[in-house]
C-alpha cells in the first residue's frame, strides 16, 4: 500500500496523468458516438473492419425508391460512393422488377469507425446491408421499421433456399452485382447456388456474389475503394476473380451446404484439455486506426 501511494505521489508530483490519453481511448464509443459526419473532403481511410469515414453523407430515411430500416441506429450513412449506389440500384429495381424499391439495413455510422455493437466491418462507409423482404409499401413509419423483420431465404436444415426466396431475389442481386462500383456481395450459401442453377446469359456477375454465414436475412454489399481514398485498402481478389470467365459456381461451393454443417468428429487419440474461457477480442483503441481517423474525430 505504502509503495501505491508513493507511486501516486510522484506521479502527481511530476505533472503525469493516469488519464488515458486519446490515442489509448476505444475507438467505438468516440467515434460512435458522433452523430453527424465530418466537414472534410469524403475519404475513407483503412480498411473494412479497421478504419473511419471523412465527409460521410446521410441516406434519407424516405425516398422514392428507397426505405432506411433501424433508423435508432444511427448507421445510415456512408461515402457518397454508397450513397449514390444505393440510389442507382433501388431505381433499377423498382424499374425491372415487381418490388418498388429497397428496404436498407446498415451502411455505416457518420464517421464510420469501430461499432459500438455489431459488426466488425462496416467502417469505410462502403458496406451497406440489404434486405431480402422484398419493398412493397415505401411508407413504413418509423415505429414498424424498428420492429419489422426481413425475410429468412434459408430454409431450416440450411442446405437449401426457403419459401420466401424468388426468382426477384436474384434479378435484385444480379442488378446490384452488376454495377462497377461493386467489389463483392455476401449472402447465404444457398442462394449462391440457386444462382448458378438458375442463372441465364452472362454469368459473368456471379463472381462477385461469395458464400458467407449470416447472411440469410440480408445480402451485403461492398463497394470497392473509391478514387481519391488514398489510403483505402481494398480486399485482395479471390482466385475465381483472377481466374478467366469464373463465377465461383465450381465444386467447391457445394462445401457449405455439405462437410461445412457436419460437427467435428471427435479424436478418441486426443488428450483432453482444460477449457479455457474465452477471451473477448481487445477493442480497437484510436492509435490502432490510421492515422487519418483522429483528425476524423475532431472534424467538426
Amino acid at each position: 500500500m505504502k509503495t501505491l501511494f508513493k507511486t501516486l505521489f510522484t506521479i502527481a508530483a511530476l505533472g503525469l496523468s493516469t488519464q488515458p490519453t486519446l490515442a489509448e481511448k476505444e475507438a467505438r464509443f468516440l467515434l460512435g458516438g458522433k452523430s453527424s459526419g465530418s466537414k472534410q473532403t469524403p475519404k475513407s481511410h483503412g480498411s473494412y473492419a479497421k478504419g473511419c469515414l471523412a465527409g460521410g453523407e446521410e441516406l434519407a430515411e424516405n425516398g422514392p425508391t428507397w426505405q432506411a430500416m433501424r433508423l435508432s441506429r444511427g448507421r445510415n450513412w456512408g461515402h457518397p460512393d454508397m450513397i449514390a449506389y444505393l440510389k442507382r440500384i433501388s431505381a433499377e429495381v423498382a424499374r425491372e422488377t415487381n418490388w418498388k424499391g429497397l428496404y436498407i439495413g446498415d451502411i455505416s455510422q457518420p464517421r464510420g469507425g469501430p461499432m459500438i455493437s455489431g459488426h466488425a466491418s462496416h467502417q469505410l462507409g462502403l458496406d451497406a446491408d440489404i434486405w431480402m423482404l422484398p419493398a412493397r409499401d415505401l411508407k413504413l413509419s418509423r415505429r414498424t421499421r424498428e420492429t419489422l423483420s426481413s425475410s429468412d431465404v434459408r430454409s431450416s436444415n440450411k442446405k437449401s433456399v426457403s419459401g420466401d426466396w424468388t426468382y426477384t431475389h436474384m434479378q435484385v442481386m444480379k442488378i446490384a452485382a452488376s454495377d462497377p462500383a461493386v467489389d463483392r456481395i455476401f449472402v447465404t450459401a444457398p442462394a449462391k447456388i440457386y444462382m448458378c442453377k438458375n442463372a441465364r446469359g452472362n454469368k459473368k456477375w456471379l463472381q462477385k456474389i461469395r458464400p458467407y454465414w449470416g447472411h440469410n436475412h440480408h445480402f451485403h454489399v461492398r463497394l470497392k475503394c473509391p478514387k481519391g481514398s488514398s489510403g483505402c485498402i481494398t480486399q485482395k481478389p479471390t482466385a475465381a476473380a483472377l481466374s478467366k470467365g469464373g463465377t465461383g459456381c465450381d465444386e467447391t461451393l457445394n462445401w457449405w451446404v455439405t462437410a461445412a454443417l457436419k460437427p467435428a468428429k471427435p479424436n478418441p487419440n486426443k488428450k483432453k484439455k482444460k477449457v479455457k474461457k474465452k477471451k473477448h477480442p481487445r477493442q480497437f483503441v484510436m492509435a490502432d486506426l490510421p492515422n487519418q481517423c483522429s483528425k476524423v474525430l475532431r472534424s467538426r
